[in-house]
């Protein structure tokens, strides 16, 4: 038996919001201290882990991730204390999520068809 994911997101207001995606290119981030190898490590493109990156750096008084410019000396990205906590949270919550998901809806995903049936056409209320 499969048990159910949630995949969920937190909004902290209008535009300030942290989920999966978010959290991830901040591990990324955490392990290699870089911002490209981040999202060459996550299939995205570099402009897209930096919209990201600057919309949680935005969303909050403290900064998740400091940046520096790349060149001659080479750049890098390095996670601050409140990501650090920022991502422990999350990983937290998600644990507690996941274990009411799965005690939740135990009796619910027993009764999953089985991907043969699954397959089967709906017919129509119109066809009979």
């Amino acid at each position: 038996m499969t048990t159910p994911v949630v995949r969920f997101r937190l909004d902290f207001g209008r535009d300030e919001a942290v989920g999966p995606g978010k959290i991830a290119l901040l591990e990324h981030i955490a392990s290699g201290g870089s911002l490209s190898q981040a999202a060459r490590e996550l299939n995205m493109s570099y402009r897209r882990a930096w919209q990201l990156l600057a919309s949680v750096n935005g969303s909050f008084r403290e900064p998740a991730v400091r940046t520096q410019k790349g060149g001659r000396g080479g750049g890098g990205a390095e996670l601050t204390a409140f990501g650090r906590e920022l991502i422990d949270a999350y990983r937290e919550f998600e644990v507690q999520v996941q274990t009411l998901a799965a005690r939740s809806f135990r009796p619910l995903a027993a009764k999953r068809a089985s991907r043969a049936r699954a397959a089967l056409p709906v017919r129509r209320l119109h066809e009979r």
